[in-house]
């Protein structure tokens, strides 16, 4: 499956295709409260996939514990997520985005400790975990 290439499915379909929670985050740029994603202290192998559309964003060697109660990560696979710019709620950030099926996932800051500098906040809601075998 090409990761780059747009899927069409409208929202209807979303609504079907995912939980109440999901759509809320996914397509309607939602947030889930922190330290309640099933992901935060997560420490598995693996690839970060799209919950949406199976999509593989992050791998697991680049997530670290950023203590803000989202799983954060500093580095995306290649090709994997856009960044927009997001002005909401009073706020200048950059949205991050699912390559494939335009999905919210959460947002990127300059402040990450790692080398790359950047922290990507991620709801747990938006991935799957496809473990390392």
């Amino acid at each position: 499956m090409d990761k780059n290439k747009p899927i069409p499915i409208d929202e209807n379909e979303w609504k079907k295709n995912l939980t109440p929670e999901q759509y809320a985050v996914l397509r309607q740029k939602g947030t889930e409260p922190p330290f309640t994603g099933k992901y935060v202290h997560e420490e598995k192998d693996g690839t970060y996939n799209c919950v949406a559309c199976g999509n593989p964003l992050f791998a697991s060697d680049a997530k670290f514990d950023s203590a803000t109660g989202w799983p954060s990560f500093d580095r995306a696979l290649p090709g994997s997520v856009r960044e927009i710019e997001d002005n909401s709620g009073g706020m200048h950030r950059i949205e991050v985005i699912c390559n494939r099926c335009g999905s919210h996932l959460g947002h990127i800051f300059n402040d990450g400790p790692t080398q790359t500098g950047m922290r990507y906040c991620l709801n747990s809601v938006c991935l799957d975990l496809e473990e390392k075998k």
